[in-house]
C-alpha cells in the first residue's frame, strides 16, 4: 500500500512510522522541515489526569500517557536519542476544595493515583509553591517529555525505517477521482497513493481539496517563556490559575502559556511575557530570581466543539490526524496507532 502523509509534525511522523512498521510504502511531505511548528515548540506535558475534563477524556488521556513508556523506549532503541521522558507528577493549584475532592474521588474510583493536598502538605509535595496556596490536586503519575528531542528521534526513526521524507514540499491539492482521494499535487507534480493522511496541524483546513463539511481547524497561539534556575529548585509540574510551570530537572523551567485567537500571527508579545511570568512567579515566588532564557510562540490546532479529528474522513481514501489542540504530544502515539489501523484496516 502506498501512503502519503501531509505534515511533518508529531502526528505525521508518528503515523508514518506506524504505517511503515506495518509494511506500507510511506512518503512524508513537509512544507518546511520536520518538527518546525507546534510539535517541537510545545511544553511536552503528558497530563493524562490533569488535562482530563470528563470521564471519556480520563480514559483516553491516561491510556495515552501510560503507553508513552513503551513508545519512548522503542524510539530510543531505534535511534539512540534520549527524549527526556520522566514521570515527575503534576500539582494543580485549586480554590474549590469540595470540587477538588470530587475530581480526586473520580480518579481513585478508576484505579488512578490522585490526592487532595491541604496546607503544609502542598509544600511537602512541591516546596517552592507560594505559602498562600492552601489547596491543590496531586497526580503523581503524570509525566513530561522534551518535544524537540522527541521530534528529532521520530524523524530519525522514520528515515531509518525507510519512510521517504520530502521537506520543502508545499501540498497544493488533494487529488480525487471516482469519489475518493488518490494522491496529492505539489505544484505541477502529481503523487499517487492508495491513502492520504492529513496531519497538517493548524494548517489542515487550508489544504486545497479538504472536504468542506469537515470541522474547521484554526490556529490558537500560545506563548512560552523559558527560565534558568541555578541551583535547581522546582521539581514538579505546577498548574496554576493562568497556565503552568514545567521544570526540566536540569535548571530549565518552561512557563506558559497564553491562548490567543489571532490568526496565523506568530509573535512573542510584551503582554504575553508579563502575563506568563507574573502568574508563574505568583504561584512559585522563587522563579522571580531565575534568569531569563528564551521565549517563543506556536499554534495549537483548535477545533470548536469536541475534537480531535482522527481516522477516516468523509472523502474515502483521506484519513485525519489533526485538531488535538493542547494535547498533541500526549495523544501522538495513540493517534498514530488508530490512524495506522484505519488505513491498513
Amino acid at each position: 500500500m502506498k501512503v502519503i502523509v501531509i505534515g511533518g509534525g508529531i502526528m505525521g511522523c508518528a503515523s508514518a512510522l506506524r504505517l511503515r512498521d506495518r509494511g506500507a510504502e510511506v512518503t512524508l511531505l513537509e512544507r518546511a522541515v520536520v518538527g518546525a511548528e507546534a510539535s517541537s515548540a510545545a511544553a511536552g506535558i503528558l497530563g493524562g489526569q490533569v488535562e482530563a475534563h470528563d470521564e471519556d477524556d480520563l480514559a483516553t488521556f491516561t491510556r495515552a500517557r501510560d503507553g508513552y513508556g513503551p513508545f519512548v523506549r522503542d524510539l530510543e532503541t531505534r535511534t539512540g536519542i534520549h527524549v527526556g521522558h520522566r514521570v515527575c507528577g503534576v500539582v494543580k493549584l485549586v480554590a474549590d476544595e469540595a470540587h477538588a475532592r470530587e475530581i480526586c474521588a473520580l480518579h481513585v474510583s478508576r484505579g488512578l493515583r490522585a490526592e487532595v493536598l491541604r496546607g503544609d502538605r502542598v509544600r511537602e509535595v512541591e516546596p517552592e509553591i507560594a505559602g498562600d496556596r492552601a489547596t491543590a490536586l496531586f497526580f503523581p503519575d503524570d509525566a513530561q517529555v522534551e518535544p524537540e528531542r522527541l521530534l528529532r528521534a521520530l524523524g530519525a526513526a522514520c528515515a531509518l525505517a525507510g519512510v521517504r521524507v520530502r521537506t520543502g514540499s508545499q501540498v497544493t491539492g488533494i487529488d480525487s477521482a471516482g469519489g475518493r482521494a488518490v494522491g496529492v499535487t505539489i505544484g505541477d507534480e502529481l503523487l499517487r497513493a492508495d491513502a492520504v493522511i492529513l496531519a497538517a496541524g493548524s494548517w489542515a483546513s487550508l489544504v486545497p481539496g479538504v472536504p468542506k463539511d469537515l470541522p474547521r481547524v484554526s490556529p490558537a497561539r500560545g506563548q512560552i517563556v523559558s527560565l534558568e534556575e541555578r541551583p535547581v529548585r522546582t521539581r514538579r509540574i505546577v498548574f496554576h490559575d493562568a497556565g503552568y510551570v514545567v521544570p526540566r530537572g536540569d535548571g530549565r523551567v518552561l512557563c506558559g502559556s497564553t491562548l490567543e485567537h489571532v490568526g496565523y500571527e506568530k509573535a512573542v508579545t510584551a503582554k504575553g511575557i508579563v502575563d506568563i511570568l507574573g502568574a508563574a512567579c505568583a504561584a512559585i515566588p522563587s522563579l522571580g530570581g531565575a534568569s531569563l532564557g528564551a521565549a517563543w510562540s506556536s499554534f495549537r490546532p483548535f477545533l470548536r466543539g469536541k475534537g480531535p479529528l482522527v481516522g477516516p474522513s468523509p472523502l474515502p481514501g483521506l484519513f485525519l490526524a489533526t485538531g488535538h489542540y493542547r494535547n498533541g504530544i500526549l495523544l501522538a502515539n495513540d493517534t498514530a496507532e488508530k490512524v495506522a489501523a484505519s488505513v491498513m484496516g
